[in-house]
């Protein structure tokens, strides 16, 4: 295998998703700890004291004590370059998190074992199957009062409708946590929450086999609870077939305590195993093959103002074939011209390192001068195809924004743009009206916050939000067959455009939706836009 393949077939390139506050940056700052990318791991909760999590670098994150946007964050571990995809876990920025998953090869779901599947986590769950990622999911906070073991994989199963195959099983919970099984090996690994900051040190561990020496390491109790757990698993859950864990249709379950880092590492190590090396993505052309192409990527999420000094936009951009080299010119399909990328760099929260190489597998951040959108196709030059559209959801909450100063126009008609650009929230206009008002569109109420707080800190403009009752929106597909602006539809209908000037409706009621298709019997609606 020749240095070029290798380097591609090292990569593993994940998505961490869960419900909020199930410890998944807790989980990333721990592998981060392992492949000696942090010395010291932070604590998440949000006091002006405590260190903030590294993968949170936006100052209202940081204030919070949540993730509001996607980190990318990158290591290296037993031999793997691990790319790991940080979402936010709060619903309100699960937009960000359906296109991070477009980008990642499997997912790393984190479940809080006193809550088992939560609501986020199914949303989620739905993308993964519709993608057909492979699944790994790690049970959090052993080291606190869980529900039943079996009681949890039963709630996998049934609510995202996947098979599990625990890896290794939980002796006891909270403060009757004792350790881990281990299936595979048949030993049993000691619990200890003193490393909690650093890495794991030399764990304790006894053959199964062995009844005495097990039950002077957990305890009678314990031990026999144990023995009889391990005869109903070993008849009732379902087989490992890592066929079916890379198809999605297997889940491998880890349990652990990502806060006192008990199974982290155990977890880490399977997990690079398991996982597969990046894979041929669907284009327009066919199946793209990672090694066999030569450079080619997409865009799947665009942020401004990472660097409050420079007030830059940065377009992330998953490799999905060949090598990148800093220099050379690649096509911007979409834009339809060749290009060199400025400024490739490889992101590290809020660290940056300049990059001259990087393989398909690998995410990048390249400075964008405003020529890029969410899903377009970059590729070598004498290539030119596109890979799928990333969807967009629609909106679910509206809100008329005006700024309080008139004179800044000009200021809040860049922020509100380059916002909207990197696709958390989403303008409209009223169809024959400027830029003077605006209506934003988002999917979780969260997200007004969000944009008012950076309209005033980043781009200095005060603004007023006023909420409006419309709970729905239309796409209008067959715009160029019908008149908008004579279109007949309900009271509460209002017609209004994108940024790209396409013509949309929007409803308060949903049965007003299948009234104005029946008065327009020529217009056809679509629920998503397209990017």
């Amino acid at each position: 295998m020749d240095q070029y393949t290798e380097e591609i077939q090292r990569r593993r390139t994940f998505a961490i998703i869960s419900h909020p506050d199930a410890g998944k940056t807790t989980l990333t700052e721990k592998f981060l700890l392992y492949g000696g990318a942090i010395n010291l791991a932070g604590s998440v909760k949000g006091k002006a004291t405590a260190r903030h999590a590294v993968s949170d670098w936006m100052e209202i994150e940081k204030q919070r004590g949540i993730s509001v946007t996607s980190s990318v964050l990158q290591f290296e571990y037993g031999g793997c370059c691990v790319n790991i995809l940080d979402t936010p876990g709060h619903q309100d920025f699960s937009e960000d998190t359906y296109r991070t998953l477009m980008a990642a090869d499997s997912a790393v779901m984190v479940i809080d074992a006193s809550k088992g599947v939560e609501a986020q986590t199914r949303k989620l769950f739905k993308v993964c199957v519709m993608r057909r990622i492979p699944i790994f999911t790690f049970i959090n906070k052993m080291d606190r009062d869980a529900r039943d073991t079996f009681e949890l994989l039963d709630d996998i199963e049934k609510e995202l409708g996947i098979a599990t195959c625990p890896m290794n099983w939980p002796i006891g919970s909270g403060k009757g946590f004792k350790g881990v099984y281990d299936r595979d090996r048949q030993m049993v690994v000691a619990y200890s929450d003193t490393e909690k900051g650093t890495r794991e040190g030399t764990a304790t561990e006894v053959s199964a086999q062995d009844h005495g020496a097990l039950r002077e390491l957990v305890g009678e109790e314990a031990a026999d609870k144990l023995l009889e757990e391990i005869e109903l698993l070993d008849g009732a859950s379902a087989e490992f077939d890592l066929e079916q864990v890379r198809a999605g249709e297997l889940s491998p379950v880890f349990f652990g305590s990502a806060l006192t880092n008990f199974g982290v590492e155990i977890f880490l190590k399977h997990f690079l195993e398991m996982a597969s090396a990046p894979l041929p993505r669907k284009a327009d052309k066919g199946l793209v093959d990672p090694v066999e192409n030569k450079f080619s990527a997409f865009v799947f999420k665009i942020q401004a103002n990472m660097n409050k000094a420079h007030r830059d936009r940065i377009a992330f951009m998953r490799i999905c074939s060949g090598r990148f080299d800093a220099g050379e010119e690649v096509r911007h399909v979409q834009g339809e011209k060749v290009m060199r990328l400025s400024q490739p760099q490889q992101i590290m929260a809020d660290d940056r390192k300049i990059l001259t190489e990087a393989y398909a597998g690998d995410i990048i951040g390249v400075f964008d001068p405003g020529v890029f959108s969410i899903g377009d196709t970059l590729c070598s030059p004498g290539e030119k195809f596109r890979y799928e559209g990333i969807p967009t959801f629609a909106p679910e909450h509206f809100a008329r924004v005006r700024q309080v100063d008139t004179m800044k126009r000009k200021q809040f008609v860049k922020g509100a743009t380059q916002i909207a650009q990197e696709g958390a929230i989403q303008i409209f206009q009223e169809l024959n009206a400027g830029m003077e008002e605006i209506i934003v569109g988002v999917v979780g109420v969260l997200q007004f916050d969000v944009f008012k707080y950076r309209m005033e800190n980043e781009y200095n403009v005060e603004i007023r939000l006023e909420n409006l009752p419309y709970e729905h929106i239309r796409w209008i597909e067959n715009q160029d067959q019908v008149d908008v602006g004579r279109l007949t539809g309900t009271s509460d209908m209002k017609k209004v455009k994108d940024m790209k000037g396409n013509p949309l409706l929007l409803f308060v009621n949903s049965w007003s939706i299948g009234m104005t298709l029946e008065r327009n019997k020529d217009l056809v609606l679509a629920e998503f836009g397209r990017s």
